[in-house]
Formats: C-alpha cells, sequence, structure tokens
C-alpha cells in the first residue's frame, strides 16, 4: 500500500495523522466500490502530484505550502475505530481520515465527544444524512451523532435532495443549512463569514465528496447534479480549518465510478490544502 507522503514524519512527532477506512459495510448506495477509495487516493497523489528530478522525488505542494509534520498511519478496519481514534485524539493530533462509506464518521465523531464537549459538527454533503428512523448507516450519521454535537453552531453545506423526512428532522433541530442555492445568490466570502459566525472552537469536518457537482466529481456513491464547484468547496474548507479544526474525514469516493482518476484526484488535492491551512 502507498502512503501520502507530503511532508511525511514518524507518528510521535506528527502534527496531523492520515487514516484509511476501506470499509463500506454500512452503505446502501447501488454504487459499490467505495472501500477502494483509501487506496486509490494515495496512489493518484503520488502518481499524479509527483515528480522525479535527478532521481528524486519532489511533491506538487498547495501555494502557502505545508509546513506541519504528517504521518500517513496505513488503512485500519472498521473495529479498530474506538481505540485508533482514541488515542489519536488523546495525543492531540488532527485525524484526517479516507472512507469508505459515511458511516465511519458516527463512530469518530462519538470517540471525540468522549473527549471534547460541544462539538461543531460542519457536514458537506449532498444529502442531509438525518435518517433517524433507520440507524447505523451512511443515510443516518447526523441522526446517530445527534447527541455528540452542539446542533446551534453545528452546520450542513452543498444539501439538495433531502428526504421529507431529513426535512422535518432540520426543522425540528433547527440545524443551520446552506444549499448550492445560497452560494450561487450570494457570494462564497460571506457563505464562508456566515459559517464561522455559525461554528464554535471545538470543530469536526465530515466531507462527502457527492456535496461536489459530478462535473468535477464524477465518481463518487451517490452522485447528484447542481452541487458545489470543487473551488468553493476548498475555499470553504481552508477557511473553516483555518480557524481551527479537531479532525476531518472525507467519505465516498467511488473509484469503480471514476473517469479518469478526477475524484481521486480532487480528493488528494483537497486533503493536501486541508493540511496547509491547519494552524
Amino acid at each position: 500500500m502507498e502512503k501520502i507522503c507530503w511532508n511525511n514524519s514518524q507518528y510521535l512527532d506528527s502534527d496531523i495523522v492520515i487514516i484509511g477506512i476501506p470499509d463500506e459495510s454500512k452503505s446502501h448506495s447501488l454504487r459499490e466500490g467505495t472501500s477502494r477509495a483509501p487506496d486509490q487516493i494515495r496512489k493518484t497523489s503520488n502518481l499524479v502530484d509527483s515528480y522525479m528530478r535527478d532521481e528524486k522525488k519532489s511533491i506538487g505542494l498547495p501555494t502557502n505550502g505545508i509546513s506541519k509534520n504528517v504521518f500517513d498511519y496505513g488503512n485500519i478496519a472498521r473495529d479498530k475505530i474506538p481505540q485508533t481514534f482514541e488515542k489519536i485524539f488523546f495525543d492531540s493530533k488532527i485525524p484526517v481520515s479516507i472512507g469508505g462509506d459515511h458511516s465511519m464518521s458516527s463512530q469518530i465523531i462519538k470517540q471525540l465527544a468522549q473527549k471534547s464537549n460541544k462539538i461543531s459538527l460542519v457536514y458537506f454533503d449532498a444529502h442531509p444524512d438525518f435518517i433517524t428512523s433507520t440507524k447505523n448507516y451512511h443515510g443516518s450519521v447526523f441522526g446517530d451523532v445527534l447527541d455528540c454535537i452542539e446542533q446551534e453552531t453545528s452546520v450542513q453545506i452543498g444539501i439538495r435532495t433531502p428526504e421529507q423526512e431529513e426535512l422535518d428532522n432540520l426543522k425540528k433541530h433547527q440545524i443551520h443549512l446552506i444549499t448550492p442555492f445560497d452560494i450561487a445568490e450570494k457570494s462564497i466570502s460571506k457563505i464562508s463569514q456566515k459559517i464561522l459566525d455559525i461554528i464554535g472552537d471545538s470543530v469536526y469536518v465530515s466531507f462527502d465528496m457527492d456535496c461536489i457537482d459530478p462535473s468535477h466529481a464524477p465518481g463518487v456513491s451517490v452522485p447528484v447534479p447542481m452541487g458545489i464547484s470543487s473551488v468553493d468547496a476548498i475555499y470553504l474548507l481552508k477557511k473553516i480549518v483555518g480557524k481551527g479544526i479537531l479532525g476531518m474525514d472525507l467519505v465516498e469516493v467511488c473509484p469503480t465510478y471514476d473517469i479518469n482518476n478526477r475524484t481521486s484526484h480532487l480528493a488528494s488535492r483537497m486533503i493536501g490544502e486541508v493540511i496547509s491551512s491547519v494552524k
């Protein structure tokens, strides 16, 4: 298994830890293959964003570089999430997790809640994942972690295909919602400031790649038209991460349905931009 090699360090010296979770056992999607994403994103990053010169490898970096020490932990099984993340959070490192289906996020957030109270959850997704009549799958994540987050400082971004049950839950719990149409109507800078005004100091970011329009990210498990652009998504991520985060996950890349690894490449660049923005 290849590893992401941005400023790679040993675990003890690291600020940021990358963890792959190649599991899609809680997905109900008709598209299968998200379990391949962690390795494919790493492979694409090393292939497309590295350059050989004088027999030495040079890595393509974000424009402001990467100053933090990064350790790629490798892949773990779903049942290893509690103990792995207990250690990472105890050691005060920032995990950047690569899925896999979105349901893994609920386990990570529940583990984080044991260490940090009043978590602001920033949830990028085409779907609210706020089904509460069914539990423990990739469409119930937000409902599954409701008791672990501070609802008034949490926000969903990119939503455009909610079910009625989800609309009812969003209204009932008064969750802040930002749609692609909000971004189109207002400037991205105003939207980013609105998000920063909502969220608290203890922030976790969960990013489903179907938040982004399929024209930018075709290789996802549940593509939905009329999504946000890749630049707008990364702009918002960088602003949020710049304020400070406890951790982040990136999920639902589906290499089986990708086109020329465009989505895996975008995911790898997004991870790089996130790492470069950590203060």
